[in-house]
């Protein structure tokens, strides 16, 4: 069946950087494209970077660009999301996902596959 795993989430300080991978398993991963999505308590899920196939074309939400890097190996079934200069408010639980587009404000659409969650913990 289809896994797909996150890791790397942590607790870091404000300033300090996080690297999230995720593995997919038991689909054609070159033939989806990837995001991340983030919940904060509280609050709705939100897309906030998203992948191409190849990893040629990238989409950020304006909250993380400049800041967050998303990019994938397909040889390896896995995707990243670089954080870097991480904020307070970037803390939430980030989900790594599968789907069909991407749009321009870095949300994955006609998503099929979700990670389970990992949780970046930023303090000040």
């Amino acid at each position: 069946q289809v896994q797909v795993v996150e890791s790397g989430g942590g607790l870091v300080q404000v300033g300090g950087s996080l690297r999230l991978s995720c593995t997919a398993s038991g689909l054609t991963f070159g033939a989806y494209r990837m995001g991340w999505f983030r919940q904060a308590p509280g609050k709705e899920r939100e897309g906030i970077a998203c992948i191409s196939y190849s990893g040629g074309i990238t989409y950020y939400a304006d909250s993380v660009k400049g800041r967050f890097t998303i990019s994938r190996d397909n040889a390896a079934n896995t995707f990243y999301l670089q954080m870097n200069n991480l904020k307070a408010e970037d803390s939430a639980m980030y989900y790594c996902a599968a789907g069909q587009y991407c749009n321009d404000l870095g949300v994955l659409g006609a998503v099929s596959h979700w990670g389970q969650g990992t949780q970046v913990t930023v303090s000040s």
